[in-house]
């Protein structure tokens, strides 16, 4: 049973709301400001808050063929009345006569039924995949991207087992498992707060999706490789291809973003480890990154991108992203993709990877990069261990893995 809604509460959402529709910023980092400032709105009313404007940012789509995107105060009722089910008396207190009016006349309509309005993505998006999905393989996709994301956390097997740690957890009283195919995952139910714990602080575990995880694991890492993450960001990748190296051989963690990289810091620091090296950049072109032409064992180039594969975490992506941005970072990608493959060294591997479900992103990238750059062999991907097997690709899914979005391949560098 839904608790009833109070007219304080809902004003403290539509405040919210009005701001996360501006799509100017990511919608938690819009709400992490606005409860900072809002600081007497309390946990129940908070988590009212997060769950629907999250929900209206899931369920867009369904809701803005009787309201527009910006009109927050329609698009709560919509919700609360179209997703939620809650009846008109529920809804009542909270409006004007106009607006129950209004509510009244939806109730009795139904839902147009386009594509756009089953899968939850909007049309430019849906323009992009469907050279690549029938249209039963959108629907379920989309759908599996309107459902909330598990919890996964990356066990620092450089201090712990996976074992004990979800010993422990359990031991807490928290629904926990082994992730189905991350070695060192482990995924929880509902949403912990998990920063407090003194496994976290003694830096036990990492929060990272488990296909973040398995990037790792197709990346493989020797113990004294020397290994370039080329958009390390904050790190999370970085820690565990230096896990997997047993705090051997040298990880360099570029980024041209010295925000990202001061978020590494407290990281690296609980993690034990001590063979990552933390570089600020310019650009792809910086001399940093020249003068470790020809010499690198591995090179990730986790580059970025439009991050679509995580709209179970980030819903307002669809809104905050455009066909026009995507063309600019398919070049932007290529160019990091340039200056990375200079870093191997021969017999060496180059791995692309994203966190986005768009073929020109993905697949086009490795086509462009393969032609263009005969020194390079694109390998098999083999993770028979992970029962994984894809082809040259390694793709995740929702609606298959369980996991986010993800993307990755993989070339080896020629012998002279």
């Amino acid at each position: 049973m839904t608790s009833p809604i109070h007219l304080n509460q809902f004003q403290a959402l539509i405040d919210a709301l009005n701001e996360v529709l501006t799509f100017v910023r990511p919608a938690d980092a819009v709400l992490r400001q606005f409860f900072r400032e809002q600081s007497k709105i309390g946990g129940h009313d908070r988590r009212y808050i997060v769950e629907t404007v999250y929900g209206v940012l899931r369920h867009a789509e369904s809701l803005t063929p009787f309201a527009p995107l910006h009109a927050a105060r329609r698009l709560a009722l919509l919700f609360h009345m179209k997703i939620e089910g809650r009846s008109l008396r529920d809804l009542e207190k909270l409006c004007s006569e106009e607006e129950l009016r209004w509510l009244k006349e939806v109730k009795a309509a139904g839902l147009p039924p386009s594509l756009s309005v089953q899968t939850g993505l909007p049309e430019w998006v849906l323009e992009k995949l469907k050279p690549i999905y029938n249209e039963q393989d959108l629907l379920t996709l989309g759908r599996s991207m309107m459902h909330e994301a598990p919890l996964d956390i990356r066990v620092n097997t450089f201090l712990v087992s996976r074992e004990d740690v979800l010993n422990e957890l359990l031991g807490m009283g928290l629904k926990v498992s082994v992730t189905p195919h991350s070695p060192f995952g482990l995924r929880l139910e509902g949403r912990p707060s998990l920063q407090d714990l003194i496994l976290f602080k003694k830096g036990y575990f990492e929060i990272q999706d488990e296909g973040s995880q398995l990037l790792g694991v197709m990346l493989a890492p020797k113990r004294r490789d020397l290994v370039i993450d080329f958009c390390a960001g904050a790190g999370g990748k970085t820690l565990l291809i230096a896990t997997l190296m047993q705090n051997l051989g040298r990880v360099y963690a570029f980024d041209v973003s010295a925000k990202r990289l001061d978020q590494l810091k407290p990281r690296l620091k609980r993690s034990g480890l001590s063979n990552i090296m933390p570089v600020l950049i310019e650009n792809e072109r910086d001399q940093r990154v020249k003068r470790l032409r020809g010499k690198a064992d591995r090179v990730l180039v986790d580059a970025p991108c439009s991050g679509l594969g995580t709209l179970r975490r980030n819903p307002d992506l669809k809104y905050r992203q455009s066909a026009e941005g995507i063309e600019e970072l398919v070049v932007k990608q290529r160019a990091i993709l340039e200056s990375a493959a200079q870093c191997v060294k021969p017999g060496g591997l180059l791995m692309y990877a994203t966190c986005s479900i768009l073929p020109e992103e993905n697949e086009g990238q490795v086509q462009w990069f393969s032609e263009k750059h005969q020194d390079f062999e694109l390998t098999e991907v083999n993770l028979p261990e992970l029962g994984m097997t894809s082809g040259h690709f390694l793709q995740c899914l929702p609606h298959q893995q369980g996991t986010d979005g993800f993307f990755a391949a993989m070339w080896q560098r020629k012998m002279n």
